[in-house]
């Protein structure tokens, strides 16, 4: 591409940051890194091991691709997050042009893609094992950092007086969403990978097994209609998910038009022990970001709770709650 020097001053910086993209893409590892990326954010650390090359060279061509404005960098207390740029953005539309080049059942991005998903099978078996270890008293190890009632009066605010023909709870964990819109919902359906979670959530909604339905079930596969609910949760799930984004797009196909979706999560914070002790993978969410996601996902009108800690060491808590155009 050639630049005419009498050319606006605008312009010449977007061919330039256009030519800048160009060649940052332009090279086999870079490719296979966008390649990636496009199964959802990731870790410097989980790339170098599907890539098979070492960190500090995945770095660098990290490092590439972030002044190119090809890949978003989110540092995130001790780790740091690279994804692709916004939709609809310049640069996504150079990442887009660029993946399209590459065919997909090339042998090299096919092995980094099985690479990928044995890391992530990895990560969700210990996620597992953790929920089961701690089901039994999981009320115990959530009161370490959530100041209940004020979140559930703040929660159902958020969501509205109601009343819901259907409410699904994504993660439904031991129930206690579904008990607590059980008077503003007509049914309920919630679902949860963990099996013992299931059990417990079955003994603590006994008294609305006629109104509500649990099953086995993952958050990027939703074993519910499409466009069936009027009112879908995800309460303090996504901060253990590999690809949230994913996962709020795929709650917002589960939602009617109009429909409402509500997430509880944390603010950013930098307590490193919840993940290395309690399998969170984030430490919480921007509003920023999940404004983001809810807005490729079709979910618009986002009211924005904040829940400040009452205590030292305390967790922020947030609540986000938009609906389906």
């Amino acid at each position: 591409m050639l630049i005419s020097q009498t050319e606006p001053l605008a312009e010449r910086q977007r061919a330039e940051r256009v030519v800048s993209a160009l060649r940052a893409a332009g090279e086999q590892t870079r490719l296979r890194v966008l390649a990636l990326l496009t199964e959802g954010e990731l870790a410097v650390g989980e790339l170098a091991l599907a890539l098979g090359q070492s960190q500090p060279r995945v770095s660098r061509h990290l490092k590439l691709l972030t002044e190119a404005g090809l890949v978003e960098r989110a540092p995130e207390g001790a780790w740091v997050f690279y994804r692709l740029p916004r939709l609809h953005s310049t640069e996504r539309r150079l990442a887009d042009a660029a993946l399209a080049t590459l065919d997909p059942n090339d042998p090299v991005l096919m092995r980094d893609s099985e690479r990928l998903n044995e890391i992530r099978s990895a990560r969700d078996a210990a996620a597992a094992a953790y929920f089961e270890r701690n089901a039994a008293d999981w009320e115990r190890v959530r009161a370490l950092h959530l100041p209940e009632a004020d979140i559930e009066s703040a929660v159902l605010s958020a969501a509205g007086a109601g009343p819901f023909d259907l409410m699904v709870d994504v993660g439904v964990g031991q129930g206690r969403m579904i008990q607590l819109f059980a008077d503003r919902v007509r049914r309920a359906e919630g679902f949860d990978t963990s099996r013992q979670m299931l059990a417990i959530a079955r003994a603590s909604l006994d008294d609305l097994r006629a109104k509500a339905a649990l099953r086995f079930g993952d958050a990027y596969a939703p074993p519910v209609e499409r466009g069936s609910a009027d009112l879908v949760t995800i309460h303090q799930v996504l901060h253990f998910l590999a690809d949230p984004a994913r996962a709020i797009a795929e709650a917002a196909r589960l939602l009617k038009r109009g429909g409402r979706l509500l997430i509880v999560d944390f603010a950013p914070h930098r307590l490193e022990f919840l993940r290395e002790e309690h399998a969170h993978r984030r430490l919480g969410f921007s509003d920023a970001e999940v404004a983001d996601w809810c807005d490729a996902a079709g979910v618009g009108d986002l009211r924005i709770t904040t829940l400040a800690p009452k205590r030292k060491g305390a967790l922020t808590v947030k609540i986000w709650a938009g609906d389906r155009a």
